[in-house]
């Protein structure tokens, strides 16, 4: 099985738009946006990604959040035109939130209604929306939201007890056993980053304890708009890999910071569960307008 790990795709419109939809914490963002963001992430970038999707590169597709800038209800309609784009069908496209798509409370509400096809988990898991669960193939996707409306200058995130004490449960469920666990979420919840009290995770300690008690075999997040390898301690000491991703749709002749995007392959590692037997990072290429492969790395299982 193959997944595209894509995120931070920031997919603007302000058709529609009135000056009084700026009249609370927006206004800080729609400056940003004239001043920087609007002219450096391009809807065109994700929709060649989208291009590449059709063309049957992945199984599935986990997008792990900040679909939109400002949180705004035609932004999020906007959005959900292109995702709609993917043949794949949102079955098999999980979308979750990020911080940017809580930048004001109303963006959960928007979230819901539009992207509500692609965050439904599999029966049985219980009737919360979060964590999710998705099991695909040999893929257990267990998908978190960290997403809420933060003070102004912050971009923090927190999981929460109640979705902390569901997320031990999910992973020790025997109903996930021979499958691999793969755990999603927005902010990234190992290394020094998390550890930021204005843009990290700031329950990454409990959620280093939930790992570390019942195991996962990869951790994938976003919100750094980079390609970040850190690891957490599983079981036994094992470790557990956490990787980020670039925004998929930034071009502003950054190098590190290209869009990007992540392929795993899932297969056999000879252990008690699939883990990853490779992965292939693709990134934007300005001059031919589509992604390429970049490297490709044999990876163990964690």
């Amino acid at each position: 099985m193959r997944i595209a790990h894509c995120s931070d795709l920031h997919l603007l419109s302000l058709a529609g738009t009135r000056l009084l939809d700026f009249a609370n914490k927006r206004w800080i963002g729609g400056l940003n946006l004239l001043m920087n963001r609007g002219r450096h992430y391009h809807t065109h970038v994700f929709e060649s990604m989208v291009e590449d999707f059709n063309a049957g590169v992945a199984d599935h597709v986990l997008c792990t959040g900040d679909i939109t800038n400002l949180a705004l209800r035609e932004e999020f309609e906007f959005a959900r035109g292109i995702f709609d784009r993917i043949e794949l069908g949102p079955r098999n496209i999980t979308v979750l939130p990020g911080n940017h798509d809580a930048y004001v409370a109303e963006g959960a509400t928007h979230f819901l209604r539009y992207f509500d096809a692609f965050h439904q988990g599999d029966e049985g898991f219980g009737s919360d929306r979060w964590p999710l669960v998705r099991i695909r193939q040999d893929v257990a996707i267990v998908a978190l939201s960290t997403s809420l409306q933060t003070p102004w200058f912050t971009a923090y995130g927190v999981v929460g007890d109640k979705q902390l004490d569901r997320l031990a449960e999910i992973l020790s469920d025997s109903r996930l056993d021979h499958k691999m666990r793969l755990v999603a979420i927005h902010h990234p919840p190992a290394g020094r980053r998390a550890k930021s009290r204005i843009r990290g995770l700031r329950d990454h300690k409990k959620f280093a304890d939930v790992l570390r008690k019942v195991g996962a075999e990869l951790v994938v997040h976003g919100h750094e708009h980079k390609d970040l390898l850190e690891e957490l301690t599983g079981p036994d000491g094992q470790p557990i890999r956490v990787r980020g991703i670039q925004s998929g749709t930034y071009e502003a002749g950054v190098e590190h910071l290209r869009a990007r995007y992540r392929l795993y392959e899932i297969g056999d590692v000879g252990a008690s569960r699939p883990g990853v037997v490779a992965d292939t990072l693709r990134g934007w290429n300005i001059d031919s307008k589509s992604f390429e492969d970049e490297v490709a790395t044999t990876a163990t299982a964690a």
